[in-house]
């Protein structure tokens, strides 16, 4: 805690020579008077005691829930067709581990590792071979591949008739 504190009046005390040159005014010069002196110091001394002092504790309220004991309660209701008696009780849900043991675990890893693998395998090998069994006839690539460039067709013959004078021939 003093630790701390001590931290606190470094950083207050480290905030001013941040300060750009010239911003602060200069300190005025007052008179020093007995009164302003004391109070001054009693608010230092206030300020120093709230700092060293420790931290309030919350305080704690002793509540009693009630006991732990099973209670059945009955309780008349009333239905479509008249009233019934209900006995309500209070049930727990069970918190007894239903995990399997470490042995059972690692006896049946290899099992779970063996699916794993076959899913992931079969996730990338079955588009593949459904692929290659839709293009299987399919020849156009080596056509491509294998044609040789035509050379390209002639150019259109001149048209006669109408000549633009401002077209670039």
């Amino acid at each position: 805690l003093i630790f701390s504190s001590c931290r606190f009046i470094l950083l207050i005390t480290a905030c001013s020579a941040f300060a750009p040159f010239g911003v602060l005014p200069p300190p005025k010069h007052t008179s020093l008077s007995a009164s302003n002196s004391v109070s001054k110091g009693f608010a230092t001394a206030a300020l120093a005691l709230t700092l060293l002092s420790p931290a309030t504790q919350p305080a704690v309220a002793d509540v009693d829930f009630g006991t732990n004991i099973v209670v059945a309660e009955k309780v008349t209701r009333e239905g479509i067709y008249g009233t019934y008696d209900v006995e309500l009780t209070q049930t727990y849900d069970n918190a007894e581990s239903t995990f399997k043991s470490k042995v059972e675990t690692k006896s049946k890893k290899g099992k779970y590792t063996a699916l794993l693998g076959v899913l992931v395998m079969g996730s990338f090998i079955i588009p593949m071979a459904q692929y290659f069994w839709y293009v299987r006839d399919d020849d156009s690539s080596d056509n491509f591949f294998a044609s040789k460039k035509s050379p390209p067709p002639p150019p259109p013959p001149k048209k006669s008739g109408f000549k633009n004078p401002f077209a670039r021939d």
